[in-house]
């Protein structure tokens, strides 16, 4: 068995000329990045296909802890790689769909017993910009929110020139 730790996965989005672009997604985990800030993006994970979620389309954005390859010895004697992935998953408020006073979608932190998932890296569809919420009504025991917001506005060039 080999196990290998990564920071970053590029993605390929499409554009909205439909031409693909690279998007880096970071995960550093607990290390310090550039800025001395730790930087563990999130990002949409595809959950099932068809149209589930309302306007999440089937994804939920969820925030990268851990990338990692794991190569196993098969029975047959070869090697089997494996990309994967570990996130803070969350789940969708109001089915999916738009928050009627806010007007973006909203999502929250998982329970405990389902907050972290490993998953192949192959269902991460793009970057997601997540903005925390301030609103004091969902704030756990400790005084932080459980929920947020889902920034659908930004396009990939400005995410590329913020972030990149």
């Amino acid at each position: 068995m080999d196990l290998r730790i990564y920071h970053g996965i590029k993605v390929q989005v499409e554009g909205l000329g439909g031409e693909f672009i690279s998007q880096m997604c970071r995960c550093i985990g607990s290390q310090s990045g550039c800025g001395g800030n730790r930087r563990n993006d999130s990002v949409w994970v595809r959950q099932r296909p068809g149209s589930c979620y309302s306007a999440l389309n089937g994804r939920l954005p969820w925030q990268l802890q851990r990338l990692f390859k794991i190569k196993l010895l098969n029975d047959d004697g070869a090697f089997v790689e494996y990309w994967l992935a570990l996130a803070l998953t969350t789940i969708p408020e109001y089915s999916g769909n738009f928050d009627p006073v806010w007007r973006f979608v909203q999502v929250r932190k998982a329970p405990a017993a389902v907050a972290l998932q490993v998953f192949s890296m192959g269902n991460i569809v793009s970057c997601a910009h997540v903005i925390q919420e301030i609103a004091t009504s969902s704030k756990t025991a400790d005084g932080r929110n459980e929920q947020c917001i889902l920034n659908s506005h930004i396009d990939l060039t400005t995410w590329n020139d913020v972030y990149n």
